[in-house]
């Protein structure tokens, strides 16, 4: 494994970036390379959204290098792979043969391990859990040359699972699938004028469809604060027959010079968006239903050279209406709408990482272009009010979280310190784990 060149790696928001020196892994069976000095932290595709995957002045462990199938029991969905391997590369091999990812995030240009990682979530939350719930085992490669074979009731599974990379290097996993007819899904599409429409609409449709989510028009104000359209999918039964697919092959070629995203276009967008006709049921593709913006490659590209931050929080049930009503009155207020606003119930199942983010509660997604410190002023208000529900913040998506919200929402944080590898850092962790 050589050492390249320091080069520049940024989050998908671009507004983090970091001067890291590349390191390309290309087989599981090899120690880490021996450093001088630095400090290690895993790369993968990079859509982590700010400083997570980020280790400015140390070394970027590619792990894209990594992209070997190990083992695919099509009898019983049990896929073993290495950590570099994408959920596309995945989605390729098992769809055909009738099973899917038990969990899946909204984009499938990601990483295995970068998903172990994460501990990401999916739709379909109050059903099945976090992915480390359907991870069966995996390895783990410490610096010090040690290999771990990790399973969910060892700490080390819990630690590193959720772990952000810090623990060490993830060389491979084995993840359970779960059993599908065809590559289609059942949709309902249900338009909702308020947050106590959504409240009431999502409690009647948790327990139908095992797949919820809704986008939220984030310029309506008054009586229409909230409003938005609900989507509940299941993987559609072997009689569907839907016209043939045909993957989108848009792409924003270039950076703008400026921000395509603006308040004039976010009102105009969430209106039109809002009163488009669509088919109360129907059958869409997987792609399009689980990876919407899978379609448009590079689209984070629209924000312009400045780049854009994503906020992303949970608060729990008690209190999450008025909670989530004056998030959305402060960012109409703020005319820093979002038109990338998703809003989705997490149910009881809890994860067994440490770190890990969904609990119990509702959680919104917001996309802001950045605007410097009103964007940062936005937040901090943000953050009050999440902190008064006793929420958290999401590190995958975060760019900007104080330390002390991390420790009081996350508070096995300190047990996890004992499993960080003390070769392994990120500019995220030390940003939130060092107290003022």
């Amino acid at each position: 494994m050589k050492a390249t060149k320091p080069d520049t790696l940024a989050g998908w928001g671009r507004v983090a970036t970091a001067r890291q020196t590349l390191l390309r892994p290309n087989d599981r069976n090899l120690p880490l390379a021996a450093i001088d000095h630095g400090t290690l932290l895993p790369y993968g595709l990079g859509r982590s959204y700010g400083d997570v995957a980020l280790n400015d002045g140390g070394h970027a462990l590619l792990t894209r290098g990594l992209d070997r199938f190990i083992a695919f029991d099509a009898s019983n969905g049990l896929l073993q792979a290495e950590a570099g391997v994408t959920l596309d590369e995945v989605l390729e091999i098992v769809v055909p043969r009738g099973w899917f990812p038990a969990v899946t995030p909204g984009t499938r240009f990601v990483t295995l391990g970068g998903a172990l990682a994460n501990d990401v979530h999916g739709k379909n939350h109050h059903v099945a859990g976090c992915f480390s719930a359907h991870v069966t085992r995996f390895e783990l490669l410490r610096s010090d040359g040690e290999r771990r074979l990790c399973l969910p009731d060892d700490p080390w599974f819990q630690a590193s699972a959720g772990g952000l990379g810090l623990t060490g290097l993830i060389t491979w996993l084995e993840i359970r699938l779960q059993r599908v007819d065809n590559p289609w899904v059942t949709v309902e599409t249900t338009k909702f004028g308020n947050l106590d429409e959504y409240f009431e609409l999502d409690q009647a449709s948790a327990a139908k469809w095992p797949y919820t989510v809704a986008w939220i028009d984030c310029a309506a104000r008054g009586p229409a604060l909230g409003r938005g359209i609900y989507l509940a999918g299941k993987h559609a039964p072997p009689e569907t027959s839907p016209p043939a697919f045909r993957r989108s092959r848009l792409d924003v070629p270039c950076m703008p010079p400026f921000s395509l995203v603006n308040t004039p276009v976010l009102r105009a967008f969430n209106f039109l968006y809002y009163r488009l006709p669509r088919r109360r049921q129907g059958s869409s593709h997987y792609e399009p239903f689980f990876y919407p913006l899978d379609h448009v490659r590079n689209w984070n590209r629209i924000y312009g050279p400045r780049g854009f931050h994503q906020y992303q929080f949970v608060v729990p049930h008690d209190g999450a209406r008025a909670a989530l009503g004056e998030v959305l009155a402060r960012v109409a207020a703020s005319g820093q709408g979002s038109f990338l606003a998703v809003l989705k119930t997490f149910g009881n199942l809890r994860s067994p990482a440490m770190l890990s983010f969904p609990r119990p509660g509702v959680t919104l997604a917001l996309d802001f272009p950045n605007r410097g410190a009103a964007t940062k002023s936005l937040f901090a208000t943000l953050d009050g009010i999440v902190r008064q529900a006793g929420g958290a913040l999401y590190p995958a998506k975060d760019a900007c979280m104080r330390g002390d919200d991390f420790r009081r929402a996350y508070p096995a944080w300190e047990s996890f310190q004992s499993y960080v590898d003390p070769c392994f850092s990120s500019d995220f962790w030390r940003r939130v784990s060092q107290r003022e």
